[in-house]
């Protein structure tokens, strides 16, 4: 994306918007939101597919679900979104929930039981990567018609297996697979009986504030108002997010007033950033973590000893008090702080001859070779390489094998890789958002297809803590199940194939007049409809 280097604000944004005849402008219009920001990762616009951080975004801004968070006060937790209240039978196995009037498809259809019940349903059936979020409950391609069912055009019934906390079962349906699509629109759109996956991919049919308007891979990603919106007018009438890789050229563009949004800047960038006028830099506490992942199918990995040994040699403090100084805090757990039962302990620190001892211990005691998978961006180049020298230093030969976020998404999930080096957000915010997928994998056979997700990518067959996890889930007392999480995480600290490193504070590089830009806490992605200049 060298091109933006070269190109003015009215260049670019004249560049994504071919259809419309915009002016010159030195500086983006008051209507008009510009963010840079990395989405080479995006791989698909359908919610039942998409499970990727920029992919996130444009959901939440399109997609109304039946509950959602108010993203100006997002520790009122879930609230009522196309659904305006619902019950819980005697059992706890029924949530019926009663859909609001007034909620309209970009199409001018209105939003009905029938619509979610059919996005739901779709979910389960196409059974894509996210589809574990909804299948937990007991959903399956075999039994939605009878578990997830509209009664008529306001009333939506869903039967679970078995009773659940009612906070986790909301919560699961604030995750972008939630999403409630237009069923007309999408079965016009059905090719093949893949119930308009692929028409999906390209285009939205949401009855959020926004419709997408144009999306380039790796290039850009265009939202206008959707006309039928049920809610206040958004005042940014028009969204575009560039892809720009380069915390240097994200800076330059916000200095010059080319964007109102800079999503990636690196620490330096940021501290040159604070010193211009009209520049503002908002912190912000993530649940992102930053983790290294050890393949079990690759045979060094194997060895408990090797995995002691590579924990030993990762300098944590070191990188966090260097190139990540400010955007990242060293953390060693699972589950991100602020969520029910966050281990905050860190038991690894630098200490290069314990790694050598324990090395030595191992089966691989003069060293091997061994691939890290790293996405294309500055931050996770510069952890590679820490650990390329680090990990060098026990005689491990480390090469980085350095792709999009999409190609090196692909590597993981088919279990090619040696060490994945990536991220990880939760989907919703319960604690069984991450121990799901980091410490529950009950068959971990390649037909499983990420049955465990993180787990199950790593080969890494847990039966013992995966019954843990199945329990942790189901306990209704508080505080026993944060005990729960808590003894998880302790295990997996000590067990588990996974180098979990930092969370991350996302700093934000704002021009002065951007309000309301929240990137979502822990849990959420950005919501453009409250956001003001």
């Amino acid at each position: 994306m060298k091109q933006f280097k070269s190109l003015g604000a009215a260049a670019v944004i004249a560049a994504l918007m071919s259809s419309a005849a915009l002016p010159a402008f030195a500086e983006t219009p008051p209507n008009m939101l510009v963010i840079a920001n990395r989405i080479d990762d995006i791989k698909t616009m359908d919610p039942a597919e998409s499970f990727e951080f920029a992919g996130a975004d444009v959901s939440r801004n399109v997609y109304q679900k039946l509950v959602n968070f108010d993203p100006l006060d997002l520790d009122a937790g879930y609230q009522p979104d196309i659904a305006e209240s619902w019950e819980i039978s005697e059992d706890g196995k029924t949530i019926t929930f009663q859909i609001a009037e007034g909620n309209t498809f970009a199409s001018g259809n209105p939003v009905t039981a029938k619509d979610a019940e059919f996005s739901l349903r779709r979910a389960v059936q196409l059974d894509k990567t996210p589809s574990f979020i909804l299948t937990q409950f007991g959903f399956t391609p075999d039994n939605v018609e009878e578990t997830i069912v509209a009664t008529d055009d306001s009333t939506l019934t869903l039967v679970l297996d078995k009773q659940y906390a009612v906070s986790f079962v909301l919560n699961c349906l604030t995750a972008t697979i939630g999403g409630i699509v237009d069923s007309e629109t999408v079965m016009a759109n059905e090719v093949d009986g893949d119930m308009g996956n692929e028409w999906l991919r390209t285009n939205t049919a949401g009855s959020g504030p926004y419709v997408l308007s144009s999306w380039k891979p790796n290039e850009s990603v265009l939202l206008d108002l959707n006309p039928n919106y049920g809610g206040e007018k958004p005042a940014m009438e028009r969204v575009i997010v560039q892809h720009i890789q380069e915390s240097a050229t994200q800076r330059l563009q916000l200095e010059r007033g080319d964007i109102d949004v800079a999503r990636n800047l690196s620490p330096e960038d940021v501290a040159g950033a604070l010193e211009v006028d009209g520049v503002k830099i908002v912190d912000e506490l993530r649940g992102r973590l930053m983790y290294w992942s050890a393949n079990q199918k690759a045979e060094p990995l194997t060895d408990p000893k090797v995995i002691e040994a590579l924990k030993l040699a990762t300098d944590y403090e070191g990188m966090a008090n260097s190139f990540l100084n400010g955007q990242y805090t060293v953390h060693q757990a699972f589950l991100p702080r602020t969520f029910l039962g966050a281990l905050e302990d860190t038991p690894y620190s630098y200490d290069m001859d314990a790694a050598k001892a324990a090395l030595a211990e191992s089966g691989y005691a003069d060293g091997f070779p061994l691939k890290i998978s790293v996405r294309d961006a500055q931050e996770r180049i510069d952890i590679a390489q820490s650990l390329q020298n680090t990990w060098g230093q026990l005689g491990i030969d480390v090469e980085l094998i350095v792709g999009t976020g999409a190609q090196t998404l692909d590597r993981y999930r088919a279990r090619e890789h040696d060490i994945y080096l990536g991220a990880w957000g939760p989907d919703y915010p319960d604690p069984n958002t991450n121990a799901g997928t980091f410490a529950y994998n009950p068959d971990n056979s390649d037909e499983a297809g990420a049955t465990g997700l993180l787990a199950w990518r790593n080969a890494w067959g847990i039966p013992d803590m995966s019954e843990e996890t199945l329990a942790a889930v189901v306990e209704n007392d508080t505080e026993k199940r944060a005990e729960m999480y808590r003894a998880i995480q302790t295990e997996h600290q000590k067990i588990s194939p996974f180098g979990v490193m930092f969370q991350q504070v996302e700093q934000h590089g704002l021009r002065e007049n951007v309000e309301n830009f929240v990137a979502g806490g822990a849990t959420t992605a950005v919501s453009y409809w409250v956001i003001t200049k």
